[in-house]
């Protein structure tokens, strides 16, 4: 491709000669002969200070944003959106050609846009996902890095996905990539909002910070559905209806939302409810039991309707839905109690699993969870008072404590959980506290692994280690109650 093609878009004087660009880097490690390099300052180094003789010589062209005394400098005000708009010329702007839908929240991302990918795949519509467990479409599939790809990644997978005749991708917006401006110069054909609770702070600083960033998805978007039930989402609809921009909302009951439910069933084995619409009314099931099920159907039934799917079809497919893998997964035990794997790690989605689970449990509820490390330590105690308000007995562990002491981490949730006189055990290593809470569950117990959901590891002294907790409990029931073939 040529410098000039590559270059389109981007606000900077240069006086460099026509050349064939062969590709992109912003690692200053691998730049290869007729890279375009570009300088991002990070938050531990910067690309602008690693420019020696040889990357100069290597490339075709360096982006940066400030003088740096190279003859094939372009200097632009941002890199990262210099970063965005290469990215996306370099694959041919497959972003123009492809029907995106955005979904950002702190919670409900992941179920909300995998819910979507298989009902289209189920109706025959090619489409594509890219979240926070992996990359999917056609016979492809890769474990996802990042909830949101970097922009080089993300383009390059609209490319593929492109080529492999995928005609909508449905994707995960986090509030990290909304930040660094990963899809910057993307407009989206419409932009999901779920929730937004304590999360990221160690980040974003506080939430007025975390909220901007998340609406920073909504100005680039031709429309948008946003869930009224959440404070900040009624904030949100208030403030992009005054600016003009198409917005609609969703709610489970508030009638004045342009897409609601009625008539709702919630059992251990899923929910059901009626979503109506004007002009529309039709009945939802789903697996995954809990109210925030109900929330994330409607918001994944009323997208596809706005895409112009019939409610019918929408719900046909819904019904044969597989889940999401640590997403109030039930783990088969062969056993009369209920062990169930979710990727509750905040406050708000500790509330939301275990209040379910009470509504159904015919047992105890026992929670066994803990809190990352080098995250943000002011969440620990109120997760604790969170699973203290539900669960009957509690065990507190570790999640990813990272380089932090899991002691110290531990001792911050125990704080919450102290305030609530409900029984509870510190077991700092995750695999013994399984095999307890395992070893010593009663008729008709629900066990509600929290935080890991569809991760196979865990952060240890800044090593990651394999962990996956399915292969525990099975481990765990065949040491105490034989083998699990037969499972339910």
């Amino acid at each position: 491709m040529r410098l000039s093609e590559v270059l389109r878009g981007i606000n900077a004087e240069h006086s460099l000669s026509e050349c064939e660009v062969t590709g992109i880097s912003c690692d200053s490690r691998s730049v290869q002969v007729g890279d375009v390099f570009i300088c991002i300052k990070g938050l531990k180094s910067d690309a602008h200070d690693l420019i020696t003789d040889e990357i100069e010589n290597k490339a075709a062209a360096i982006i940066t944003e400030r003088d740096i005394g190279r003859k094939n400098q372009v200097i632009v005000k941002n890199t990262r959106e210099a970063l965005a708009l290469v990215a996306s010329n370099f694959y041919g702007n497959k972003k123009n050609k492809l029907k995106l839908i955005a979904v950002t929240g702190t919670n409900g991302k992941t179920t909300v846009s995998t819910l979507i990918k298989q009902v289209l795949d189920d109706m025959g519509i090619p489409a594509g996902l890219i979240g926070t467990v992996r990359y999917e479409f056609s016979d492809y599939s890769l474990a996802a890095r990042y909830t949101t790809p970097d922009p080089l990644e993300l383009h390059a997978l609209f490319d593929k996905m492109f080529r492999s005749g995928v005609k909508y991708v449905v994707m995960e917006a986090s509030s990290h990539a909304l930040s660094q401006l990963r899809l910057f110069g993307i407009e989206f054909d419409l932009a999901l909002f779920t929730n937004l609770t304590r999360d990221h702070l160690d980040f974003h600083g506080d939430m007025e910070n975390y909220y901007l960033a998340k609406k920073q998805l909504f100005l680039q978007s031709k429309s948008s559905l946003v869930n009224i039930d959440d404070e900040y989402g009624r904030r949100l609809y208030k403030e992009l209806k005054e600016e003009g921009r198409p917005v609609r909302s969703f709610s489970i009951d508030n009638i004045e939302a342009d897409y609601m439910s009625t008539n709702i069933r919630n059992t251990e084995k899923g929910v059901s409810f009626e979503l109506v619409s004007v002009g529309n009314i039709g009945r939802i099931s789903l697996s995954t039991p809990g109210m925030f099920s109900v929330s994330n159907g409607i918001l994944a039934a009323s997208a596809l309707m706005e895409a112009g799917f019939s409610l019918s079809d929408i719900s046909a497919s819904l019904m044969k839905s597989r889940g999401v893998k640590g997403r109030s997964e039930v783990i088969p035990t062969g056993r009369d109690f209920t062990v169930i794997c979710d990727y509750a790690h905040t406050p708000d989605s500790l509330e939301k699993i275990f209040s379910s689970v009470k509504q159904y449990a015919g047992g105890r509820v026992v929670g066994l969870f803990g809190a990352a490390g080098m995250r943000d330590s002011k969440k620990r105690a109120l997760m604790g008072e969170k699973v203290a308000l539900f669960a009957d007995e509690i065990i507190i562990t570790s999640d990813n404590p990272r380089s932090e002491d899991p002691f110290l981490i531990a001792s911050q949730v125990e704080e919450g959980v102290k305030k609530s006189g409900k029984p509870y055990k510190v077991i700092l290593d995750r695999y013994e506290a399984i095999f307890y809470a395992i070893k010593n569950a009663r008729p008709h117990d629900v066990i509600v692994l929290a935080g890991k959901g569809h991760e196979d590891y865990q952060v240890l002294d800044g090593v990651s280690v394999y962990f996956d907790e399915r292969e525990i409990v099975r481990e765990a029931i065949n040491t105490y109650y034989g083998s699990s073939e037969g499972e339910r």
